[in-house]
């Protein structure tokens, strides 16, 4: 029985205003139909799910557990669900092929430590404390019988709109101004790895729209940006149409079918969930005449790209790293995503957050804003003592140009191995981008610039390895 309804939440206008504003991008059905149910004090129940795929959480889920705090702190019944099931299908949302699915054991590995990263925000104990449930525990349980009843509520058109499976559909191509991938139809691939217009013979076609960025990117243009990246090994060159997996089509309704069994009145997620959070709330109506809210949320991404923070892209930061390493991090992303996490990330007040970002809009320092956002988030997921050390820290290396206390221990399978080896094992995650750094002088060995990338080096223990400005690294 749904008792979301037993006892009152608390009305308050301001925070519930904020709620449904700050990183908001949707609410569905209406944002004035969930205010108006959250201002009569009713308590409802919500969650936010979360698959195991990596045993860490990082700020990308922040956001989204931020929120739930917010709805805990006001009354509301809050729930943090474990995908423990749908970890293993794999969401193939903004996928360009299918996930490998995990197994049972790998799943249970990756949770081990989630409740404890969670309870950096949410409250696990004393009144009104936050639930953990597993999916597993409904979705193990469905009959065959029972999925093909869940599937007669969608159709193969549907999935197949959604934007990665049209671009496994398709050929594509890389944007060569903000790097997105894009569909390039009617297109068949060349021998040197271009394309050709099906549609425009001659080559001499009208221009394509990066549904990203906006760029009109020319026939040439693209074909220029897919060779010079395939001579670089940097790319297949164009991408032919890719497999999409049957049991892909499964995932969205296992994710709404958990609406159903948890009764849910809410959900929230980014806004890259919309689909599947919607699923749920077309189960819930059809399987219990129930109507659902749900919240999506802007994303946290690189403004200047358009990409999600990564460890593809070196900007991932996770909720467990140490206080040192978590600031660093920080400071090293560019300056346009600085607003983003300082909205997203932390709970200081939107007030605070909205003179920040006007004084880096009014050309302050960059990295004043840096430190007062590294400190916020350091704080928020450790505490004011540890990120007050990190900063000071983080200013003795950078600003005094001395040499870190604690640089994190790398350990190598050999200390004998090329520059290039030392830099992917160092954590940057492709050649191309190693042999960037190398170019740029970004790597040194005992303060001693490198500048070969294929030079073999030898190490020893307690080398210091500084990879860029804030990347630091102690041979064990």
């Amino acid at each position: 029985m749904n008792k979301s309804g037993a006892g009152k939440a608390i009305a308050d206008k301001a925070k519930i205003e904020e709620l449904l504003s700050r990183g908001v991008d949707t609410v569905y059905p209406t944002r004035d139909a969930l205010r108006d149910v959250l201002m009569s004090g009713k308590r409802i129940r919500l969650y936010l799910g979360i698959d195991p795929t990596s045993p860490h959480l990082h700020l990308g889920h922040a956001e989204n557990i931020i929120m739930l705090r917010k709805f805990q702190d006001l009354g509301h019944e809050v729930i943090l669900l474990m995908g423990d099931f749908t970890g293993r299908i794999g969401d193939p949302t903004d996928k360009l092929a299918a996930r490998t699915q995990l197994t049972d054991k790998q799943v249970k590995e990756n949770l081990k430590t989630f409740k404890a990263q969670a309870s950096k925000v949410l409250r696990f104990t004393g009144a009104n404390a936050a639930q953990i449930k597993f999916n597993a525990k409904w979705l193990g349980k469905l009959t065959f019988e029972e999925v093909i009843k869940l599937a007669s509520h969608f159709t193969v058109q549907q999935m197949l709109e959604r934007d990665m499976f049209q671009k496994r559909l398709n050929f594509t191509y890389t944007c060569p101004k903000c790097g997105k991938e894009q569909i390039y139809a009617h297109a068949t691939p060349r021998t040197d790895g271009g394309i050709r217009s099906v549609e425009h013979g001659s080559g001499l076609t009208k221009s394509r729209v990066c549904t990203n960025c906006g760029a009109h990117n020319t026939f040439e243009a693209i074909n220029n940006a897919i060779l010079v990246k395939k001579n670089a090994n940097e790319s297949e060159g164009i991408r032919a149409p890719r497999p999409i997996g049957l049991h892909e089509f499964f995932y969205p309704l296992m994710q709404g079918y958990d609406s159903v069994a948890m009764d849910v009145d809410l959900e929230v997620g980014g806004t890259d969930q919309t689909f599947n959070m919607l699923a749920g709330r077309t189960l819930l109506k059809a399987m219990k005449g129930k109507e659902k809210f749900v919240i999506t949320n802007r994303l946290l991404e690189d403004p200047t790209t358009g990409k999600k923070m990564s460890k593809t892209e070196g900007t991932l930061v996770n909720l467990d790293d140490e206080p040192n390493d978590m600031f660093g991090k920080i400071m090293a992303l560019p300056d346009e995503l600085i607003p983003h996490i300082l909205e997203l990330s932390t709970m200081i007040p939107i007030e605070r957050v909205t003179e920040l970002t006007s004084k880096l809009k009014k050309g302050e320092n960059p990295r004043d804003i840096k430190l007062i956002a590294s400190e916020e988030v350091v704080a928020l997921y450790h505490s004011p003592k540890l990120a007050k050390e990190a900063r000071e820290e983080w200013v003795r290396v950078f600003s005094h140009k001395e040499k870190p206390e604690d640089a994190p221990k790398l350990k190598l399978k050999t200390h004998t191995l090329s520059l290039i080896d030392l830099v992917l094992a160092a954590g940057i995650p492709s050649k191309s981008e190693a042999r960037r750094l190398v170019e740029q002088n970004a790597v040194k060995i005992n303060d001693a610039v490198k500048k070969d990338s294929g030079e073999m080096i030898t190490l020893k223990p307690r080398d210091i390895i500084r990879i860029g400005k804030h990347r630091f690294f102690e041979i064990a």
